[in-house]
């Protein structure tokens, strides 16, 4: 981690640095608010916010990107609160020990990484999800909650969107999983979990399963329609299914589902011969379908 040191008490300064730079640590020297307004990139600043007769909130602006640790003598919201709202990231009371300061270091890159590794999970979903329809539901679900789908990733939506909504997370299991019983004991009561592939269950291990999550806030999803438990049911199923890992599909859903996504990159023509049927048919298709070619 390379860190800026941000402080006009030049020996406080060097004994900081000496010190991280022990364990590992990459520091420079700012002793001037201007100083430290450098084009350099740094992991971390750590601020002084008592550099006489300098206003440090340039500094704050300048690497709000970088973790910012204010070095204060006093707590107030001068020194604190003011340029914690305007972007920094926590504070540190003089004086410290390096040991308290190292672990507010890692701490902070930590849920950095965290953070960021979130908004690049929740793009990618979003992306993943972009073309289901998701279904709308008029009545309260109510727990534990079966989905049936012919897609397992219109449940999966589900489940991403109605948490999403109410603002809480959960706890996936997958039901193949060799340990799943103990998983699902671990789990808090007031916990959303959500259980995938009931379909790969044998009948006794069901009986099992329904007994230890008839208390539990559990979805459960599965692809067998006929699928029954005396539990809330959603059936959610995608007009629009395409192929997915280990599915196998109806001629017509292959057929639906290769003009969907086919029909714009191959002219007619071509795309009829690769289905083996006449452009005729391909109308025909469509047609019976409800497609429409863009043009």
């Amino acid at each position: 981690m390379k860190i800026l040191i941000v402080e006009n008490e030049i020996y406080l300064a060097q004994s900081i640095a000496s010190k991280l730079t022990e364990v590992g640590y990459k520091c420079d020297i700012a002793t001037t608010v201007q100083d430290a307004l450098r084009d350099e990139k740094y992991d971390s600043i750590l601020l002084s916010t008592n550099i006489s007769g300098q206003n440090f909130y340039p500094v704050i602006e300048k690497h709000k990107s970088s973790i910012i640790i204010l070095m204060i003598s006093y707590i107030s919201n001068d020194t604190v609160s003011n340029p914690i709202k305007a972007g920094a990231s926590d504070y540190i009371q003089k004086p410290f020990m390096i040991e308290e300061l190292v672990r507010k270091l890692k701490h902070l890159n930590d849920f950095d990484i965290i953070k960021r590794d979130n908004n690049t999970y929740k793009r990618y979903l979003k992306h993943i999800f972009e073309s289901t329809n998701i279904p709308k539901f008029n009545s309260k679900i109510k727990f534990p909650a079966i989905i049936k789908t012919n897609s397992q990733k219109v449940a999966d939506a589900l489940v991403f969107d109605y948490c999403a909504k109410i603002k809480k997370s959960f706890t996936f299991i997958s039901l193949t999983s060799s340990n799943t019983m103990e998983q699902i004991h671990k789990t808090e009561d007031d916990e959303i979990i959500y259980l995938t592939e009931l379909q790969k269950l044998k009948k006794s291990e069901k009986t099992k399963l329904f007994s230890l999550i008839e208390n539990k806030f559990a979805f459960i999803s599965t692809t067998d329609l006929t699928e029954s438990a005396p539990f809330f049911y959603i059936e959610v199923n995608d007009s629009n299914k395409i192929l997915n890992h280990g599915e196998i599909l109806s001629i017509d859903d292959y057929v639906k589902h290769t003009i969907i996504n086919f029909q714009n990159k191959f002219p007619d023509t071509e795309l009829s011969k690769k289905l083996g049927i006449s452009r005729k048919s391909l109308w025909e298709k469509r047609k019976k379908y409800g497609l429409n070619k863009k043009k």
